[in-house]
């Protein structure tokens, strides 16, 4: 009798444990917009649990927002720019962090203007007032882009805003062009009323720009000891960027359920321009989602430190590992 209560309650402990999930908390780098529709895509379509994962998602506040979050491992994964990556390694040598998938191939920085502002071309923005958030990816980008288009930063006056302020600021005329993402300074603006033929849109990686975009981030010390869990959350996560693609309201409806003040049409339109512009790219199409072009990379380095005083030699290896990209073919997208 013993022996069968002794066997009977360690099959309960066992399967308890086979069915143990890995607790992720992932932040984001901004709000609930279509763009992270695909992360509740992979939760509220069991790709997570499926790969033993209880995923938390919090939101964020700009491009630079996750990465010390991540590195002090108060969030085991997150989201963020990776040329901030890079700095953020330099300023703070060891820390434990590093991307692991590539998600925004083209990144979305842009400045945007207003064409009733005078903002038609690029050099246009010289002698008027550009709204940055500091902490705003794309303003981090914003030295490279000059510098690859010609523009006079002393001539351009540049007005530390909120992202709150941002695109109430650009719609009043309080300046002339904003740095931000496309897809959320663009649609901002439409819902504030600007005519979209009035708003005029400078994707940095249509001018000159060879940065990578945003990427999931780990911390390192985590993903060592738990490599499985980093490359089933890409793995999911990848199958949730398939199903929101292929149902793109039904994601955005998925997401708004966390957010229920959003709206399901502008979310699904600012979706789609981030899938379309910024995720499946023609090398994505031609190589899967998450990896970087060596060479490309390397440019990349090269072109930030035109921009960047690094204190220490760039250690790209540091910045992005391939280590836990799957192999099982479920990267590949048509």
């Amino acid at each position: 009798m013993f022996t069968r209560a002794f066997s009977l309650a360690a099959s309960l402990v066992l399967a308890g444990a086979a069915h143990a999930e890995t607790a992720i908390n992932f932040a984001l780098d901004w709000k609930f917009e279509g763009p992270a529709a695909p992360y509740f895509a992979a939760i509220d379509n069991g790709h997570f649990a499926a790969e033993g994962l209880k995923v938390e998602i919090q939101a964020g506040q700009g491009s630079l927002d996750a990465i010390p979050k991540v590195a002090t491992g108060a969030f085991q994964m997150g989201f963020a720019d990776m040329n901030s990556i890079a700095k953020f390694l330099d300023q703070n040598p060891g820390a434990p962090v590093t991307a692991v998938m590539i998600v925004y191939d083209k990144p979305p920085a842009a400045m945007v203007g207003r064409k009733s502002l005078g903002i038609n071309e690029i050099k246009d923005i010289e002698g008027k007032v550009l709204g940055a958030p500091p902490p705003d990816g794309a303003w981090s980008q914003f030295p490279a882009f000059a510098k690859a288009t010609g523009l006079d930063m002393s001539k351009i006056t540049v007005e530390p805003v909120g992202f709150p302020t941002r695109e109430p600021m650009l719609a009043e005329g309080k300046v002339a062009a904003v740095t931000g993402f496309s897809f959320s300074v663009y649609l901002n603006l439409v819902r504030l009323g600007v005519p979209a033929d009035d708003i005029s849109v400078f994707l940095m990686a249509d001018n000159g720009v060879e940065y990578y975009g945003n990427a999931v981030i780990a911390n390192t010390d985590f993903a060592k000891a738990n490599p499985a869990a980093v490359t089933g959350f890409i793995r999911a996560l990848a199958k949730g960027w398939k199903d929101a693609a292929a149902e793109p309201e039904k994601a955005v409806a998925q997401m708004i359920t966390r957010t229920p003040a959003s709206d399901v049409a502008l979310e699904t339109e600012r979706f789609n321009i981030a899938l379309t512009q910024n995720v499946m790219t023609d090398a994505v199409k031609a190589n899967g989602m998450g990896k970087v072009d060596p060479a490309r990379f390397a440019r990349s380095i090269e072109q930030l430190k035109e921009i960047y005083e690094f204190r220490n030699a760039p250690t790209p290896d540091l910045y992005f590992t391939d280590a836990y990209l799957p192999t099982d073919g479920s990267l590949t997208v048509n």
